[in-house]
């Protein structure tokens, strides 16, 4: 049996073992929103979903393709649900919260798709009423597309979800949404807020903002060259292609952390130009090999991830 099918035949125990919520609100069905209700639907992982946004559109199309069972407002979106999801851009997060806090059943769990965890656990907890949870979550996948035409019932498969660190009282409203995610085939980890704004800063923010800085830089690049450009520069601009207010708001949501590893790309741009301008071979050689080294790092890190999920 192929490792990969073996993954999928655990998945779908994981999911056929889980109980079910009574009635799951996803708040925002974009990307990541409308794979999350396809996904929960399809998989039998709660009795009712209802997809809930601003536009009706994208409501209607969900419906349509039988991403939700229902569709509507937020406000009505959370009645009797015992979990909701926020997957709203995190700057609109705390607004919609305040629209549904009335509105929200007692033992309630509220968690979130975003990309930035340390504004949210600071601030929505405190939004709440004292018997509903709030745990962050933030499944490490989606797309440059954007928009739930594009949403995906596997789009967790085999992706990490970290869940940040509850409080002891929350322990079982933890496992419940561990359990959740991977019955979504998401590989769980756990990170407190600080920690997962760090390493996302490394691994995802800082390599988006690469990207895109790159291509803006592109205005100076002759037009013809366009003609030339292959595999490798595809490979590298992709997420630059990404949307541009939703990134918008992850950078600057991320700002403090992403210092780090802008300094540190600065510190690594300027010793391979030394290099190139000296005519160094072998220093360059050296970084060039070096840089390989400390990828490996990463990517076994990742593998080893992996390993531990299963």
């Amino acid at each position: 049996m192929s490792q990969a099918r073996a993954g999928r035949e655990a998945r779908d125990e994981i999911a056929e073992a889980f109980e079910p919520f009574e009635r799951i609100a996803v708040l925002g069905l974009g990307l990541l929103g409308g794979s999350l209700a396809a996904a929960a639907r399809r998989r039998g992982l709660a009795r009712h979903v209802f997809g809930a946004g601003r536009r009706r559109a994208p409501l209607e199309l969900a419906l349509e393709r039988g991403m939700v069972d229902e569709v509507g407002d937020v406000a009505e979106a959370v009645v009797g649900a015992d979990l909701v999801v926020l997957a709203t851009p995190v700057s609109s997060m705390p607004a919609v919260l305040e629209q549904v806090v009335p509105n929200l059943s007692p033992g309630a769990l509220v968690t979130d798709v975003g990309s930035v965890k340390g504004p949210l656990s600071d601030g929505l907890p405190a939004q709440l009423p004292d018997d509903v949870i709030y745990i962050g979550s933030h499944p490490m996948a989606g797309s440059h597309l954007k928009g739930v035409e594009h949403a995906r019932e596997d789009l967790f498969e085999g992706a990490c979800c970290v869940i940040t660190t509850p409080r002891e009282e929350h322990s079982a409203a933890a496992e419940r949404l561990i359990g959740f995610w991977r019955a979504l085939g998401a590989r769980v980890v756990e990170r407190t807020p600080s920690e997962h704004d760090i390493h996302a800063a490394w691994v995802s923010h800082a390599p988006h903002l690469l990207a895109f800085a790159f291509a803006h830089s592109l205005g100076e690049a002759p037009r013809a060259a366009g003609v030339m450009a292959g595999s490798g520069f595809r490979d590298f601009t992709r997420i630059a292609g990404s949307d541009a207010e939703l990134w918008g708001d992850i950078l600057g949501a991320n700002r403090k952390a992403l210092t780090a590893p802008l300094q540190a790309f600065g510190r690594s741009l300027e010793e391979v130009v030394r290099a190139l301008e000296a005519g160094d071979h072998e220093t360059l050689e050296r970084f060039l090999a070096v840089s390989r080294e400390r990828l490996s790092q990463i990517e076994t890190a990742t593998e080893e991830g992996n390993d531990d999920s299963d």
